[in-house]
Order: structure tokens, then C-alpha cells, then sequence
């Protein structure tokens, strides 16, 4: 078990690695979403000149919500990995699966050190322009702030197991983009990257909330905001592992199907 964990924390050290490698495109990035803070916060002010609250946001909770998105954009990252799908269309995936440790698992500690390099690095200076600049709101107390964590935390394990899922196709597919595409235009909507999903109509709000998506995004949002407090942190967050734990089995059985319809040359 302990050998187990420090396989672990090696692999999340080297994802980390990977991505501190390359300071000047980490700068690049932070300077994309913060201009895009500023631009998307401004628009979504415009939604409050005839009104006070939508939803049960007002404009602090609404500009917060904007922030943090683009804080938790590099973080949590809801879009555009395919590295699983290029390993299995180039044959490299046959490397993986001879490795003492399963892919499945292999890739969620990279992904997890990947995490926590732009939540360092990407997340918090994002914020943090933001508060200086505008007067976002801030969780009410300590067991608020460490729900949040815990909710991110969880957010990027559900993140992953959705990335790796629409990764498995390429098992099957000769182009797996468009399903990428597909998935990733879903991921943006439904999370509540794009609006907070208060700002939906109660139809389309419904259909969200049926699916993984708010537990990529909104979630920790609604916690650090205070639309959700009390008991109801606690149901948010088992919303969010159940999600996550379901997803992640669902991984490990497509992968199954997947690797068993793997044809290599050579047999």
C-alpha cells in the first residue's frame, strides 16, 4: 500500500514536472485568462443594469463566478486532452499496458500534479487579480474554504474521468476528434463554464444537473459563493464523489473493451 502511494506521488511529481518545465507558457496562459476575466466579467455586469439578482446571483457573486472560472479553467481543466486517444492511434498505449500500474490510474496521478502546478500557478494569481480589482465575494468561514478545496479537489478527478473517457473511442474510431469536439462543447455548456447554470432556464437547468458536468464547475462555485451552504455543502460534495467514483469505473471497464479490441502488428 505504501509502495503503492509513493508510485503514486512520484507519477503526480513528474506531471507537475511537466508542466513547470514551461514557465513562459504558463505566463502566456495567465495573461489569457485574466484578460478574458476582465472581458467576460464586464459583459455579464451588463445582465444587472435593469436588475439585481439572477438566480439567486447578485453582481458580486456573479463577477466571483467569473474569476473563478477562469481560475479553475486551467485547473480543472474540462477540454482539450488527447493524449490517451494519440497513445492508442500511434500504438504507444501498448507500453502503458505493460507497466506494473494501470493506465487508468497512471494517468489520474499525472493529471492530479498537472492540477495542483496551475492551481499554484494559474489559478491563484488569477484570483487574486480579480479581488484586487473588483469585491468578489469570499467563502463565510474555515469548513467553507475547506469544502471548496475538497470540492475542486473532486472537480478534477470527475474532469479526468470524462477527458479519459472520451479518449477511449479511439479503440474503435479511425478520427476520434470529432467526438472530442463534441464532448468538450458539452463540457462547456453543461458545467457552467460558460453561465452559471442559475442563469439557465428551469428545463435546461434540469438537463444539467443530470448530468457530470456541474460537478466540473459549478459546484465549487455555488460553495465558495455561498449559493450552497450548510447541509447542503455535504449533499454537493457527495454528489460530486459519486460522480466521480461512477466515472471512474465506467473508465476502467471501456478501457477493458477497449484494450480487448486493440489489434498491434505482430498479433
Amino acid at each position: 500500500m505504501i509502495a503503492a502511494l509513493r508510485a503514486d506521488l512520484e507519477i503526480a511529481r513528474r506531471g507537475y514536472a511537466r508542466y513547470a518545465a514551461y514557465p513562459v507558457a504558463t505566463l502566456a496562459g495567465l495573461f489569457t485568462n485574466t484578460l478574458f476575466g476582465f472581458m467576460r466579467g464586464f459583459v455579464l455586469l451588463a445582465l444587472f443594469e435593469q436588475r439585481s439578482e439572477i438566480g439567486g446571483y447578485d453582481a458580486a457573486a456573479t463577477l466571483t463566478y467569473t474569476w473563478l472560472t477562469q481560475a479553475l479553467i486551467a485547473t480543472v481543466f474540462i477540454w482539450g486532452w488527447l493524449d490517451l486517444a494519440i497513445r492508442i492511434r500511434s500504438g504507444d498505449i501498448v507500453t502503458d499496458l505493460v507497466r506494473p500500474i494501470h493506465p487508468l490510474r497512471a494517468a489520474l496521478a499525472n493529471d492530479l500534479g498537472r492540477s495542483a502546478y496551475h492551481a499554484v500557478f494559474r489559478g491563484v494569481p488569477v484570483l487574486l487579480v480579480g479581488a484586487l480589482m473588483f469585491d468578489l465575494i469570499a467563502p463565510a468561514g474555515p469548513l467553507e474554504w475547506f469544502a471548496f478545496f475538497v470540492s475542486a479537489a473532486l472537480a478534477v478527478v470527475v474532469s479526468f474521468a470524462f477527458r479519459f473517457l472520451y479518449n477511449i473511442p479511439a479503440f474503435w474510431l479511425l478520427d476520434f476528434r470529432g467526438i472530442a469536439v463534441l464532448a468538450m462543447i458539452l463540457s462547456s455548456l453543461f458545467s457552467g463554464f460558460v453561465i452559471p447554470i442559475a442563469f439557465f432556464p428551469d428545463w435546461l437547468a434540469a438537463i444539467a444537473h443530470a448530468t457530470p458536468f456541474p460537478a466540473m464547475v459549478q459546484i465549487p462555485i455555488d460553495i465558495f459563493v455561498g449559493a450552497v451552504r450548510g447541509p447542503q455543502i455535504a449533499v454537493a460534495l457527495a454528489v460530486q464523489a459519486a460522480w466521480a467514483a461512477g466515472l471512474l469505473l465506467l473508465c476502467r471497464v471501456c478501457f477493458a473493451l477497449g484494450v480487448r479490441r486493440l489489434v498491434v502488428q505482430g498479433g
